[in-house]
């Protein structure tokens, strides 16, 4: 089975109305994101439409991860 990975977005509050998740990966089905964040309800329809299932990473939140933070190093 086909599955889109996502995690929440960390600097999104509650009732803002912005996009809360952000694609990691996608395993076993070729989709191409043009979006950088996306709604549950863009990504529920998205994953309908191409018979996958929906995965949201754990988040440590406390910073404990081995990130560069404000986008180091990035290409």
């Amino acid at each position: 089975m086909s599955k889109i990975f996502v995690r929440e977005r960390r600097r999104v509050e509650p009732g803002l109305q912005k996009p809360r998740f952000r694609v990691v990966a996608v395993s076993g089905v070729e989709v191409k994101f043009r979006a950088n964040h996306v709604r549950r309800a863009e990504l529920d329809a998205i994953a309908e439409a191409v018979g996958a299932e929906i995965v949201v990473l754990p988040d440590a939140g406390d910073g404990s991860g081995e990130g560069l933070g404000n986008g180091a190093g990035c290409a």
